[in-house]
């Protein structure tokens, strides 16, 4: 073997394809699984109203996609493996899901996820620009 040459599997992921390849699954795999714990703690079916037509949902499901993704590129960006990749993903998940959650408590008058089921497209669209901006802050606090 050559001076410099990798052998086997090292040689395999030092491969830019394959690396991104990974990063990009691990992330895709990461988004579904928190989906399916924003799915578990609103008191609606988020797909099922989508189906019907509910922007509201449409709107509040894709802040949360978008949010998530935001944070994920910024936990990209700044590390350097896989394993430390989604450790920071999913700190700025949880950040997240803990901001759902003040939403819902400073909102005393109404119920969020009931307005948002009967398609109260302001409170859609404000729960959509919420998960988005914060998405922003907690994707500055992972690239500090």
């Amino acid at each position: 073997m050559k001076k410099g040459q990798v052998s086997g599997m090292n040689g395999f992921w030092e491969n830019e394809l394959v690396v991104h390849a990974a990063i990009y699954s691990v992330a895709i795999l990461c988004t579904i699984v928190f989906l399916a714990v924003f799915e578990a703690v609103t008191k609606y079916n988020d797909w099922e109203e989508i189906q019907k037509g509910n922007l509201s949902v449409a709107m509040a499901t894709g802040g949360k996609i978008f949010g998530i993704a935001n944070i994920f590129r910024h936990s990209i960006m700044h590390n350097d493996s896989l394993i430390v990749m989604v450790g920071w993903g999913t700190f700025g998940f949880l950040l997240l899901l803990g901001g759902y959650f003040l939403f819902e408590f400073l909102t005393p008058k109404f119920n969020i996820d009931e307005e948002i089921e009967k398609d109260n497209r302001a409170v859609g669209f404000l729960a959509m620009v919420i998960s988005i901006g914060l998405s922003y802050v907690i994707g500055a606090g992972i690239s500090y």
